[in-house]
């Protein structure tokens, strides 16, 4: 079944590039997604600095009650720590603009707040991120006291509806001004122990609102106290809108505190509501940790449900490819772990496990080049035995943290990889990125060399101007990861140089230092890396 299945992912190939697919047919337009950054405080009033987050977070509910999807705040925290900047940084129109592009917004909403004796000033404008467009500012003026209205009434405008929202229920954050405070202020505190204090009085004020107890959890979770992040959880109501959520941090908080028969019932049932990929794949880290039987089923199953669920997440393939190789099935584990690189080509992990299956396999070079990869990719990860090249250590098994809201992405696109040539599409997209690039285009760019890379994952080229994408937007991580790749796919004097101007402006001098020294191996008279060696210093 599962080798029929294998076959069947060998033709429909989908490319993670955020749903566009290699050959693209006529498709839907895709739905508004609205990010939400937090809101700017001119006045820098210390009482309300707070708000910032908050306003954040009450304009995405109101948008969100008024029809529009807004991106979760996780999202967005996920993407200020790609692009390394602090989660209440204030940022230019640019920076703006690349945070919306790395979670697919179709537009985003900036603002400011100001406050003048009691009176409240919001003042919100739409940036579309597919023409740049920057809609006329709305603004609304009231009385802290009313700050709820005042945001709807800002959603409203924003969204252009003419009904009002629908009204909130009793006992939420949308009732009780002191409740909200104090929830955001939790979510924003440094201190574990100041944002329990401020949850925990959140709670007291909204005693309905289970958005709190999923803070709490989380809070919990961070702090290692599993038993009282399952207790928050498991307050939640199975009626609630976050009942889905709550059962599977319930079931990750048994799955830590190695209750594992309870976290499969807890997830099984759950499955039977909500068959998403997140629940799937966490069945199978279930059967990975525990004893699976005939009855419950093999990991293997699990993750390859979860594959098909989502085809366009890394982590379920390279759980199933894992998965294989811990059963001491190397054919099997090799094909999904490639399907993994494919989707992630910077994914350290899975080039080691897939040098251990090659080289069960007899394919020594090939296993030898995938671990000097595995090598350069985790040499700054902390993961020692990847980095060293040594066994496949246990427990690489990869968890989502919280379930994703159904219908949240646009479905990925599917075509036969079979229609055309993988090779002359590959370079086909390659040379469009390349245009991009020097058009500045830089999304378009990212799209197309990401196309290029899925069809043939060592495109030294594409890694290259991939990387050249990231440094120019400030993405020093990723840069330095594309990089690598392309230098371990071709070595060259321009990639030692790009990837040694990384380093420099990352104040990394030893590592520019041995880069140049290296291109001038290659070459002692290159240009570039003579120059960049005096800049550098010796």
């Amino acid at each position: 079944m599962i080798r029929a299945v294998a076959a069947l992912g060998a033709v429909a190939v989908v490319l993670a590039t955020g749903g566009h697919a290699a050959a693209e047919p006529s498709r839907q337009p895709a739905p508004t997604e609205t990010l939400v950054m937090p809101f700017d405080n001119p006045a820098n009033e210390p009482k309300l600095l707070w708000l910032g987050e908050g306003s954040a977070v009450l304009l995405s509910e109101y948008l969100e009650r008024y029809g529009r999807l807004a991106v979760p705040r996780e999202e967005r925290l996920a993407a200020f720590n790609r692009l390394q900047l602090p989660p209440a940084a204030a940022l230019s129109h640019a920076t703006m603009i690349k945070v919306g592009q790395i979670v697919s917004a179709t537009e985003i909403v900036i603002g400011t707040y100001n406050l003048s004796g009691d009176e409240l000033t919001v003042r919100a404008r739409v940036i579309r991120l597919d023409t740049w467009h920057m809609a006329p500012e709305v603004v609304e003026r009231g009385a802290l006291t009313d700050l709820f209205r005042l945001y709807d009434a800002v959603a409203r405008q924003l969204r252009g509806a003419t009904a009002p929202a629908p009204a909130a229920a009793p006992g939420t954050l949308l009732t009780s001004l002191n409740a909200f405070e104090w929830y955001v202020k939790g979510m924003v505190a440094e201190s574990a122990a100041v944002q329990r204090g401020y949850l925990e009085q959140a709670a007291k004020a909204a005693p309905s609102d289970d958005r709190i107890k999923l803070a709490l959890w989380r809070v919990h979770t961070d702090a290692g106290n599993h038993q009282l992040a399952l207790a928050a959880a498991a307050t939640v109501a199975p009626a609630s809108p976050q009942s889905a959520s709550a059962r599977y941090l319930t079931a990750r908080s048994q799955i830590e505190l190695r209750r594992y028969d309870d976290a499969f019932k807890t997830l099984d049932a759950l499955r039977s509501d909500t068959r998403l990929a997140e629940v799937l794949n966490a069945l199978g880290v279930v059967q990975l940790r525990r004893r699976a039987t005939s009855q419950t089923g093999r990991a293997a199953y699990y993750f390859s449900q979860a594959s098909q669920t989502d085809p366009t997440d890394a982590d379920y393939f390279f759980n199933l490819g894992y998965a294989y190789w811990l059963d001491k099935d190397p054919p099997a584990a090799l094909y999904w772990l490639r399907e993994a690189v494919r989707l992630d080509p910077a994914d350290g992990d899975a080039h080691l496990v897939l040098a251990a299956a090659l080289q069960q396999t007899g394919a020594t070079a090939e296993a030898a080049r995938e671990r000097e990869l595995a090598a350069r990719l985790t040499a700054s990860s902390g993961n020692t035995a990847a980095a060293a090249g040594e066994t496949v250590p246990h427990g690489l098994e990869r968890l989502k943290e919280f379930l994703d809201r159904p219908n949240s992405r646009v479905n990925a696109m599917i075509a036969s990889a079979g229609q055309r040539d993988q090779t002359e599409l590959a370079f086909h997209h390659l040379d469009a990125g390349r245009r991009a690039f020097h058009r500045e285009a830089d999304r378009e760019a990212e799209q197309e060399l990401r196309r290029a890379l899925y069809l043939s994952p060592y495109l030294a080229e594409a890694h290259m101007l991939l990387g050249r994408v990231y440094f120019r937007g400030g993405r020093s991580a990723d840069a330095i990861q594309a990089f690598r790749i392309a230098l371990w796919s071709e070595e060259t004097v321009e990639g030692h140089v790009r990837l040694a101007e990384v380093f420099l402006a990352a104040q990394n001098i030893p590592a520019a230092r041995e880069e140049v020294a290296r291109a001038l191996m290659l070459d002692p008279n290159s240009k570039d890396a003579l120059a960049l060696r005096v800049k550098i210093g010796r």
